[in-house]
C-alpha cells in the first residue's frame, strides 16, 4: 500500500473537515504521483459569531449580512443567525429570543439587514452553507444614545478559533472592558484569559479554566480578573478545549466606546490601515509574546508616501510587557495608515491603535487592530450612501484594486470601480454607490495586480455634535480554500 499517498489523502480529508469546500474531484491519472499547483475552491460551510451588542436600554443595533457571488458554488444552501443560549438558575440552558427575527439573508450579491433594540439583544450563532458560505460576512452596528460607551460601536462577527490577541484593552478608571466569549459547538469550551500590562504578566488564577457552555456566550469583565488599574492592557485568549469567538468591548465614560477586534497573528511587520484624516489623538499599543525585545521603525503611510512621525521614529517593545506610545494628531488632516517594521532582528508582535475624533466633551473612540492583507478578496457588509469611508494602503508596491458595491438591502444595481494605489501611500477612495440604492449595501475589495493591499472601512454618524464612528479592517474573507492537487488517480486506492 502506498503510505505517502494515504498520508496526503488524510491531510486533504482533515482540511475539508476544518474548512469545507464545494467539491473535490480526483485529477486525471498520469501515473507519476507528483503534485500540481494547488487549486482554490469555494468553502462549503462557514460559521460566524456575533457578541451580545449592549447592556444599555438606549442601544439600537442593526445587523447586515452579505455573501459575494462566487463561481463554482452549489446552487443550494442557506444562511441563518440564531440566538445563543444562556444558563438558567437550575443549570439548564434556555434560548434568549430577540424581539423579532434578526435577519433573513438574501441571495448572494445582495445585502440583508435586521435590527434589535435595548439591553436584551443576545449573542448570535451564524452558519452559512452552499452558495451562501464563501465570503459570508455579518456586521453588527450599535448606536448608544447616552451613558457609558455612548456613540457608534461596530464589529465584524468573527469565525471561531482557539487563540486571540487584544492589545488596547484597559482596566483604568473610567473604562469598562469586557471580553465576550461565544461557543458555537455542542460541547463546552474551556478558556484561559491572560492580561499583560506595562510591567508584564498580571498574575491571576481567576482567568484560568473559564467554561463556556455549548451554544452559549459569556461576557467577562476584565476588572474582575485583576486588582491592578492598567491604562493599557494586552489580553490573550487561549482555548484549552473546543473553540470560541472572542471580541473585546471597550466602554469609556467620557470618550464613548467601541469594539476592539483581535490583532492579526504575531508577526515581525504589521499594518494598521484607515486612520481618519481628522483624528485628534492616536495611541499605539504593542506587545511581543516572545522572549526577545522588539525594536520597530514607525512610519505613517500618507496620500503622498511614507512619513516618519517626528519624535516617534522608533519604538522599543520589551518582551512580555505592553508598550504604549501617544502619536497625537499624527495624520494632520490627511488619511493615513501606521506601518511597523523591524529595525534589525524580526521579533513577532501584536498591535492596535486607539483613535479619538472630536474635542472636549464631544469625543468618540474607535480601534484599529493590526490586520492581514486583503488577499484574494475582502468584504465589508454594512455601508451607506453617506458616512462610509474606504481606506486602501499599498505599503510596498503599487497595486490595482477593484471595489464592487453590491445591490442594496432594499434595491439597487451593483457597480464596480478600479483604483490604483501608489507604493507607500494610503488613499481614502471615492466609494462606488449602487444605482437606485435603497437601504444598506456591501463592498468587496479585490486586488487585481501589484503588491499587497490592506484596507479598512469607517462608518460615521454625528449625533448632537459627537462624531460617532467605528472602523473595521478588511482581511481576506476566506471565501476559498487552497486544495493541493496530485497527478495520481486516487480512485485506484480503493482497489489496493
Amino acid at each position: 500500500m502506498n503510505r505517502p499517498t494515504l498520508s496526503f489523502l488524510a491531510g486533504v480529508v482533515a482540511l475539508a473537515a476544518v474548512t469545507g469546500f464545494a467539491e473535490m474531484k480526483a485529477p486525471a491519472a498520469s501515473g507519476t504521483g507528483t503534485a500540481r499547483t494547488a487549486a482554490r475552491l469555494p468553502v462549503e460551510r462557514t460559521s460566524l459569531l456575533c457578541p451580545a451588542p449592549s447592556t444599555s436600554d438606549l442601544a439600537d443595533t442593526s445587523y447586515t449580512s452579505f455573501t459575494p457571488v462566487t463561481t463554482g458554488t452549489d446552487s443550494g444552501g442557506k444562511a441563518e443567525l440564531e440566538s445563543a443560549t444562556e444558563e438558567s438558575g437550575d443549570g439548564t440552558s434556555s434560548k434568549k429570543k430577540p424581539a423579532k427575527p434578526v435577519l433573513e439573508p438574501k441571495a448572494p450579491g445582495t445585502a440583508a439587514t435586521g435590527d434589535s433594540s435595548g439591553a436584551d439583544a443576545p449573542a448570535l450563532l451564524g452558519t452559512a452553507e452552499g452558495k451562501y458560505a464563501p465570503g459570508w460576512s455579518v456586521q453588527e452596528t450599535t448606536e448608544v444614545a447616552a451613558g457609558n460607551g455612548r456613540g457608534l460601536q461596530g464589529v465584524n462577527c468573527t469565525a471561531p478559533d482557539t487563540e486571540f490577541w487584544f492589545p488596547g484593552a484597559s482596566t483604568a478608571t473610567g473604562r469598562t472592558d469586557y471580553v465576550h466569549l461565544t461557543n458555537p459547538d455542542d460541547s463546552a469550551a474551556v478558556v484561559d484569559i491572560e492580561l499583560y500590562g506595562k510591567d508584564g504578566d498580571l498574575k491571576s488564577t481567576v482567568g484560568e479554566g473559564i467554561t463556556v457552555e455549548p451554544h452559549a456566550s459569556e461576557p467577562i469583565l476584565l476588572s474582575t480578573l485583576t486588582d491592578a488599574p492598567e491604562t493599557d492592557l494586552t489580553v490573550h485568549v487561549s482555548v484549552r478545549s473546543g473553540r470560541v469567538g472572542a471580541s473585546v468591548q471597550a466602554l469609556d465614560s467620557k470618550l464613548g466606546g467601541d469594539w476592539l477586534a483581535a490583532s492579526t497573528d504575531p508577526a515581525g511587520s504589521l499594518v494598521m490601515p484607515g486612520i481618519p484624516k481628522d483624528a485628534t489623538s492616536v495611541r499605539l499599543i504593542a506587545f511581543t509574546p516572545g522572549d526577545s525585545d522588539a525594536d520597530l521603525k514607525v512610519r505613517l503611510s500618507s496620500p503622498t508616501g511614507m512619513i516618519t512621525p517626528a519624535g516617534h521614529e522608533t519604538v522599543h517593545v520589551k518582551a512580555g510587557m505592553t508598550t504604549a506610545v501617544d502619536l497625537g494628531d499624527v495624520t494632520r488632516g490627511d488619511p493615513g495608515s501606521l506601518v511597523l517594521t523591524p529595525t534589525d532582528q524580526s521579533v513577532p508582535i501584536v498591535a492596535a491603535l486607539k483613535v479619538v475624533r472630536g474635542k472636549g466633551s464631544k469625543q468618540e473612540t474607535a480601534f484599529i487592530p493590526a490586520t492581514s492583507a486583503v488577499g484574494t478578496r475582502a468584504t465589508s457588509a454594512d455601508n451607506s450612501a453617506k458616512g462610509s469611508t474606504l481606506s486602501l494602503v499599498a505599503p510596498t508596491r503599487t497595486a490595482t484594486v477593484k471595489v464592487t458595491a453590491s445591490a442594496g438591502s432594499g434595491g439597487g444595481t451593483p457597480v464596480s470601480k478600479t483604483y490604483t494605489i501608489k507604493a507607500g501611500t494610503t488613499e481614502d477612495v471615492e466609494l462606488p454607490v449602487p444605482a437606485g440604492l435603497k437601504g444598506t449595501y456591501a463592498l468587496t475589495v479585490e486586488p487585481q495586480s501589484g503588491g499587497p493591499v490592506y484596507a479598512a472601512r469607517m462608518l460615521s454618524a454625528t449625533e448632537e455634535g459627537v462624531p460617532g464612528f467605528t472602523i473595521q479592517t478588511l482581511p481576506d474573507d476566506r471565501g476559498t480554500v487552497s486544495v493541493p492537487q496530485t497527478d495520481e488517480d486516487l480512485s485506484v486506492l480503493q482497489k489496493k
